[in-house]
């Protein structure tokens, strides 16, 4: 995976890879990285760690600068990019300008956090089809909290835990189900912070469970108390997990939406099974007893093993997928409805972000990584 990374990097395409053609292994790209940009840098970040060289360093220093015109952007999903891009050379390289970076981009968030809400909202350069802005959330938005903590434990500075707590709670609080599943996207009165209505961007439909939207709940709600502390993110975290292991296929793959009437033909979303499994690998550390982490952790194993059995690409006999590249995560589902944006409708293809998790976790798996560093 790390192979096909560098490749990446060298084919000098004009933008951050978005997602890949699963025969071709030709990305399509995004000019400043869209939300999906800091992963490109996280895959670097990490595989400086693993081996130490120099030239994955400079990989990693390179693209995480490329995210700079993004720093002061009004979208919540920016911390994605500047957590996994930016922090993450903090954190496991101890790079001074990832550290500078990733702190702009913090200080930016700080700023759009909204009291009345309780959280920071999409904002209007937030990366949908549909409805953004200062009046909606999301559970996608949880990524602005790993970036907020992290600047918090690396400044000192309360103001961006104060706020990540916030965010965090409001966030979980307006889309978990009392089941366990999680709901995308919230609407909310710009005046009084009251929920509106619930919905979806990218699910089927407004009641059913993106899948990406139930491991997303998970992971952030794991990394918020690792980092926070707050009891009430792990229950969220473990019973959103349950849910999920309750309902993942048994396979350990996900379809894109858990109630797609097409399944068992539905798209697979090895994507969303990449941040489950990363959300599992942290809960069989976190969880209080020593069934539930033993239960999360073998529940990790068994989905790694079924994405790299089943979509991790190899080198193959001459003939066969002639030219694909090794170590791509195909089967990601970026968005199968109409209304998607135009480059993010795509149904089977490696997606970056899906690859730098899976990549996280096989370090984990391997023992080369602690689940408690990230």
């Amino acid at each position: 995976m790390l192979d096909r990374a560098e490749q990446s990097a060298a084919q000098d395409e004009p933008g951050f890879p978005h997602w890949a053609d699963p025969d071709t292994g030709k990305w399509t790209t995004t000019p400043d990285g869209d939300w999906t940009g800091g992963a490109f840098p996280g895959i670097f970040w990490l595989g400086y760690r693993m081996t130490g060289r120099p030239r994955v360093l400079a990989l990693a220093r390179s693209w995480s600068a490329r995210l700079r015109p993004r720093v002061n952007l009004e979208t919540a999903f920016k911390g994605f990019g500047f957590y996994y891009g930016a922090a993450l050379g903090s954190i496991l390289a101890d790079d001074a300008d990832a550290a500078c970076l990733a702190l702009e981009a913090a200080e930016s968030l700080v700023g759009q956090f909204d009291p009345t809400l309780g959280l920071i909202p999409l904002g209007r350069d937030a990366e949908e089809s549909g409805e953004t802005g200062s009046a909606y959330s999301s559970i996608d938005s949880l990524q602005a909290s790993p970036l907020l903590f992290w600047a918090a434990q690396h400044t000192g500075d309360r103001r961006y835990s104060e706020c990540a707590s916030a965010h965090t709670t409001r966030v979980l609080q307006i889309h978990s189900r009392p089941d366990g599943s999680i709901v995308q996207s919230t609407e909310l009165d710009g005046g009084t912070g009251r929920v509106i209505r619930h919905f979806t961007h990218k699910g089927l439909g407004d009641s059913s469970v993106w899948g990406r939207a139930q491991a997303w709940g998970m992971l952030f709600s794991a990394m918020a108390f690792s980092q926070g502390r707050q009891d009430q993110w792990l229950v969220h975290g473990m019973r959103a997990a349950d849910w999920w292991l309750a309902n993942v296929p048994a396979d350990g793959v996900a379809y894109w939406d858990f109630d797609d009437p097409a399944i068992p033909d539905a798209p697979r979303d090895t994507a969303a099974t990449s941040i489950a499994c990363a959300a599992l690998l942290r809960l069989a550390r976190l969880a209080p007893d020593a069934t539930a982490r033993n239960r999360y952790r073998r529940a990790a194993e068994h989905s790694a093993n079924a994405l790299v059995s089943g979509y991790l690409t190899r080198p193959g006999p001459p003939g066969e997928h002639a030219g694909r590249p090794a170590g791509m995560l195909t089967g990601g589902c970026f968005n199968n409805r109409a209304d998607a944006r135009p480059h993010d409708r795509i149904t089977n293809a490696e997606l970056i972000f899906g690859s730098y998790y899976l990549f996280e976790c096989l370090q984990i798996l391997s023992g080369t990584l602690d689940a408690g560093t990230l």
